[in-house]
């Protein structure tokens, strides 16, 4: 009984033992064929002779509407193997004319020992089906001992080169890809992680040193790129790019740049550049052409910097817009003189009027009723001497010294726009933050992402900061609406039937070369209809040679984009009326004495 026991109990752990072996095979058969499937996939695809590698194309860059900006195409780098070619002149000769390239060159990338010579690069893949044709039929008329003339050794190597279809329309935002693939600029560099797929591998049985039709398989599939939807409107892109080449060419500025926000989203509609470059072809275009201005370059804004310290001003209610000023052509500060553009006689102007005009003697007045640190706390607010967070390459944070570094004559400069500097984005964004009631949003041009199934992925909203009061906001929108009057200094950029409220500016040039001042920025920054928002346009050209006004200069591109874009999305006028404001002391007067009189009768 002891016995039949003992081997009961044997059994039962012998089943047990082999049982578990079981379990553990099947575990390793889940890990190898299921969990694991890729990897040895594509390790045995890398121990393979027979093996190559299949490209996986980039991402797709598009507008707001799908339109391409950017996309892979299917190419094909025509390879060969040196080893495998009897007579390079003979062969060089036969293929010349059907590739149309020079017969010297051909015969120099087949002659020698290397089993790997490139002979074209990024050929289309109808050009490869005619050479193959040509060689076939060639092939096909030798015989007998003539077999060893054949021309054999020639081979596909599959690839994707980038196409721009709008050329130079958006180039300095998209970029371009280098040689190899990788991006160079612009978002095709900012987003290269996103935007490049994973390549796969295939295998192939080999017949007289090429591949054999049909024995293709397989083994790793490669993995599209991720697609990136631009908030760019293609329609407002080209009426803003066409307005700013034709001001720089005009103007003979060295450079000139347009954005188009959307102050409640920091979508950008538009971002022009001119002189630009055609991504299609780098080959002889200048590193500075490549460059983003709105991010990378920086410059100091000038009046359009004013609007900070009369934000500011009214917020700490340290004025009103109806306090009124004396302002003087001339005022010493910190041991040195401070003038308007022109010269004039004394005014008694109000702080409407002041930026109206863009006094700087008025402005530096305004900027006194604040300490300095309250100043330099506005513009930090503002986003001066911070990146925006757009996200594009190479962002500026621009400079914004501390007030410790201050000297005597900087608190004066700062309040009329000298003495920092920053980017065209930031100064978009500060007038974005006006027209969005204080809040400022960080841009973007981002309006989301789809894989290569097509399921759309909208992009994060953006982050938000109050800077302001709506209060202040909406006075001060009034306030700028006085620039686009008759009496201020861009009537230019009215829009009949609209309220457009704006601000012009025109500051010194700091040349980085040179270590100097030379030259001028002249700049236009509003939104329409002012008392509703829709759009922010700024205008800025670097170093014109032709006239330096702000007003002048930048009215007229902004103009031109702001009623294409309000058009395009049929956004109505809001029907209000323009609110009367008093500029000088003696219209302010007139006014009180008008509402005394209404009120007696």
């Amino acid at each position: 009984m002891g016995n039949l026991r003992l081997a009961h109990s044997r059994i039962a752990i012998l089943v047990t033992v082999i049982f578990g072996v079981l379990i553990l095979f099947a575990c390793q058969l889940v890990r190898v064929q299921v969990i694991q499937a890729n990897a040895y996939q594509a390790k045995a695809a890398n121990e393979m002779q027979s093996t190559r590698v299949i490209p996986a194309p980039r991402g797709e860059i598009t507008d707001v509407n799908g339109i391409g900006f950017a996309r892979s195409v299917s190419a094909i780098n025509i390879v060969v193997d040196q080893t495998q070619i009897t007579d390079p002149a003979r062969v060089a000769a036969f293929v010349a004319p059907i590739l149309n390239l020079p017969a010297e060159d051909i015969q120099s990338s087949i002659t020698g020992t290397r089993k790997y010579s490139i002979v074209l690069k990024n050929a289309r893949p109808a050009l490869w089906d005619r050479l193959t044709e040509e060689l076939y039929n060639y092939n096909k008329t030798l015989a007998g001992k003539e077999l060893e003339n054949r021309i054999i050794g020639f081979f596909p190597e599959r690839v994707f080169i980038r196409e721009y279809p709008s050329g130079s329309l958006v180039s300095s935002l998209i970029g371009f890809v280098r040689a190899d693939g990788i991006g160079a600029s612009g978002l095709e560099s900012g987003q290269n992680s996103l935007i490049t797929g994973t390549d796969g591998r295939y295998s192939y049985a080999r017949g007289y040193g090429a591949e054999i039709p049909g024995s293709q398989r397989e083994l790793v599939a490669a993995k599209s790129g991720t697609n990136i939807r631009l908030t760019i409107d293609r329609d407002v892109q080209w009426v803003a790019a066409e307005a700013i080449a034709t001001a720089v060419k005009d103007s003979a500025a060295s450079n000139g740049t347009v954005i188009v926000m959307d102050p409640k989203t920091g979508e950008i509609i538009a971002h022009a550049t001119a002189p630009t470059f055609n991504p299609n072809n780098t080959k002889s275009v200048e590193l500075s052409l490549m460059r983003n201005p709105s991010v990378q370059d920086v410059y100091e804004p000038g009046s359009t910097g004013k609007v900070m310290t009369m934000a500011a001003a009214l917020e700490e209610k340290t004025v009103s817009p109806t306090t009124v000023f004396t302002v003087p052509y001339m005022l010493k500060r910190g041991g040195e003189a401070f003038h308007d553009h022109e010269k004039h006689p004394i005014q008694h102007l109000t702080t409407s009027g002041i930026l109206a005009v863009s006094s700087n003697t008025g402005t530096i007045q305004v900027g006194e009723t604040l300490s300095h640190d309250t100043l330099y706390s506005y513009l930090r607010k503002f986003g001066i001497g911070s990146k925006t967070g757009s996200g594009l390459p190479g962002e500026s944070a621009g400079l914004l010294r501390p007030v410790s570094d201050w000297s005597r004559t900087t608190a004066p400069t700062v309040a009329f726009g000298q003495g920092y500097s920053l980017t065209a984005m930031q100064a978009t964004s500060v007038f974005a933050t006006i027209a969005n009631n204080g809040v400022r949003v960080s841009p973007t041009v981002i309006a989301g992402t789809s894989d290569a199934s097509g399921h759309f992925t909208p992009a994060a909203n953006r982050s938000s900061t109050r800077v302001i009061s709506e209060d202040t906001a909406v006075k001060l929108r009034i306030m700028m609406e006085s620039v686009v009057s008759a009496k201020g200094t861009a009537p230019s950029a009215a829009i009949p039937g609209y309220r457009v409220a704006g601000k012009t500016g025109t500051a010194n040039r700091y040349d980085p070369n040179t270590g100097r001042y030379s030259g001028y920025t002249a700049s236009f920054i509003g939104f329409a209809p002012a008392d509703a928002p829709r759009y922010v346009i700024s205008v800025t050209l670097q170093d014109p040679k032709n006239g330096h006004w702000g007003g002048s200069l930048g009215g007229p591109v902004f103009k031109k984009v702001m009623t294409f874009a309000l058009q395009s999305e049929n956004v109505a006028p809001t029907g209000t009326k323009v609110l009367p404001v008093a500029l000088t002391k003696s219209e302010l007067t007139r006014a009180r004495v008008t509402q005394i009189a209404t009120k007696t009768q």
